[in-house]
């Protein structure tokens, strides 16, 4: 059987992800990624343990195993330092089977995008279209029209997707959550935990990375669209006087190191994630907001799952329709959790709401809360087709 062709719409974690895991199953694949060059965007990440045996199936868990951090105990305490609820990350590992991991999200797109064979990523190239029917695929390089043909088209373009927008017109676009995020990785000598604390309408948390660096971000409900001239200052003005080790690493930051992001959802899900010869994966398919730490790890299931379903000898749209009947109930469940845990936690404003959550936290047993904790990365990758 002559060798089969997918073309990846981005080159992102979840993209270069299914671009290796098809790549792995002997398809042909070439990534258009629009970027003039290769570049993931971001600071740290948190590999959950269905991310990290997504990662062991693509054959790349050794290699982020060397390049991330594990081992982080932590949990959820209140912006002055009292402890809500303990997590021991031996005791993680011991329910889940394997650690969960912090990596810099840099680190994590070299390593994809080095397991794939040299040839296959193409920047400069803006996917405007495809055809479910056929599986063309339309886009422009370097400004100039092109197009390229495929038996599987994996739209991974991202919370803005032009594949869903093109393919799902009728779906809304992303809203706004309702909180604003900065986050950073820096170089930083001392313990840190894993862990995330609350204060009335904001968040902030740390996850130690490898190669002695630590990511924090920070988070507060606000209206969309606000920048500041210094970013870092005014995160330093909202959590400098929070509990340690927050100033200490706002005092550690440099200005250049903090990004800002609205953050954005899909708040109205898809009927499905597949039409014809494509399928929509990672954001473009379920963007969902960051309060479980589950949005990277959802692309790197939906990219292992794929690989397993579309076997080189697959019916490429039976496989594909079988991709949405696994990813599509999980993803969505996935992303409408995070929402709750966000109203639940940072979103959560008025004094007395607060005290009853703390209060509701404090009392439950630790091995109740690691399982509530545990039960999203309960996952594993399937057996290929």
């Amino acid at each position: 059987m002559a060798e089969r062709h997918a073309v990846v719409a981005g080159a992102g974690i979840g993209g270069l992800a299914a671009a290796l895991a098809l790549h792995r199953r002997g398809w042909r694949v070439t990534v258009l990624e629009q970027a003039p060059e290769p570049r993931e965007v971001g600071a740290g990440i948190t590999l959950m343990a269905n991310a990290v045996r997504g990662l062991d199936a693509l054959g790349l868990g050794t290699e982020v195993r060397r390049l991330g951090r594990d081992g982080a105990t932590g949990g959820l305490r209140t912006w002055d330092g009292h402890w809500l609820s303990r997590v021991d990350a031996a005791e993680l590992e011991r329910v889940l089977g394997t650690t969960a991991l912090g990596v810099h999200r840099g680190a994590l797109h070299r390593a994809l995008r080095e397991a794939l064979p040299a040839d296959a990523l193409w920047t400069g190239c803006a996917v405007r279209d495809a055809d479910p029917a056929s599986g063309t695929v339309r886009y422009r390089r370097d400004g100039e029209p092109a197009e390229i043909s495929a038996d599987l088209v994996v739209g991974a373009d991202g919370l803005r997707s032009t594949l869903r927008t093109r393919l799902w017109p009728d779906t809304p676009p992303p809203a706004y959550s309702g909180s604003t995020a900065w986050r950073a990785a820096i170089a930083f000598d001392g313990p840190v935990p894993a862990a995330v604390s609350w204060g009335p309408g904001s968040e902030f948390g740390t996850v130690p990375l490898g190669d002695g660096q630590v990511y924090w971000y920070a988070a507060i409900t606000a209206p969309p669209g606000r920048q500041a001239v210094d970013e870092l200052a005014e995160v330093r003005e909202r959590f400098g006087r929070w509990h340690d080790p927050v100033p200490a690493l706002l005092a550690a930051t440099r200005p250049d190191d903090v990004l800002r992001n609205d953050l954005y959802h899909l708040a109205t899900p898809l009927p499905r994630y597949v039409r014809g010869r494509v399928a929509l994966l990672g954001d473009a398919a379920h963007a969902m907001t960051p309060h479980l730490g589950q949005g990277a790890c959802q692309a790197i299931e939906d990219a292992v799952t794929l690989g397993a379903l579309a076997g080189p000898e697959a019916d490429v749209p039976v496989a594909l329709r079988a991709y949405d009947r696994l990813r599509r109930p999980r993803s969505q469940a996935i992303a409408r959790a995070a929402a709750r845990t966000a109203r639940f936690g940072q979103e959560l404003r008025h004094p007395a709401a607060i005290a009853v959550r703390n209060a509701m936290l404090r009392l439950t047993p630790s091995r109740t809360a690691l399982r509530g904790m545990a039960k999203h990365a309960d996952w594993y990758p399937p057996r290929p087709d």
